[in-house]
């Protein structure tokens, strides 16, 4: 049994996420002169699934050719990428608050989905899944969704805001994987680092 794995994730969610399930970890992160940004560009009539997925098989096919760059000693790497889709409209990270006052504006009063991608591989194997899940928010003044943006929170979220924040007073239902809405679904990460050989 293999006794860490690599994660090629900035976000301090997905760190905290792994740490819950009790697997050893070691960040392995892009470096200065990769464009991890690039990746994530949505391509013309591209559905959210689809997107999600071919972004997070992207990330892992530059971590695991960083793995080999750097030398590093052999072990699974974890990717994943999270998107919020209103029907076939994918709603990224937030360029500015402007931006992400748009977003909550359109999301508010309505339910929308939320997909996150997990991938693991080797250089011989790689195993993924997609979790999908459903977020209500209720109506929202522009006062409420003003307030929300001030607090910096929304700002390189996928959708404008953070499930796990001062959102969640917005929030009337939500059914799936509260994880995956973090960024990281439990279950299926679970799934997937046994299918790699890692005990959890």
């Amino acid at each position: 049994m293999r006794k860490f794995v690599y994660l090629a994730s900035q976000s301090p969610r997905r760190r905290q996420l792994l740490e819950q399930l009790g697997v050893t970890y070691e960040l392995l992160l892009p470096e200065p002169h990769e464009d991890a940004e690039a990746l994530e560009v949505v391509l013309p009539r591209e559905a959210p699934r689809a997107y999600v997925q071919r972004v997070t098989q992207l990330k892992l096919d530059a971590a695991l050719e960083r793995r080999k760059r750097l030398g590093l000693p052999a072990a699974p790497v974890l990717c994943s990428d999270t998107t919020v889709a209103l029907g076939r409209v994918i709603f990224g990270k937030p360029l500015h608050a402007a931006d992400a006052k748009r977003m909550l504006a359109q999301l508010a009063g309505k339910t929308h989905r939320v997909l996150t991608a997990v991938a693991v591989g080797t250089a011989t194997k790689r195993l993924q899944s997609v979790s999908v899940s459903r977020v209500t928010f209720a109506p929202m003044t522009p006062a409420q969704i003003s307030a929300y943006v001030a607090t910096g929170e929304p700002m390189g979220k996928a959708g404008a805001y953070a499930v796990q924040g001062r959102v969640a007073g917005h929030i009337s239902h939500l059914s799936g994987s509260y994880s995956g809405i973090m960024g990281l679904p439990l279950f299926e990460t679970a799934e997937l680092l046994r299918g790699i050989g890692l005990k959890i």
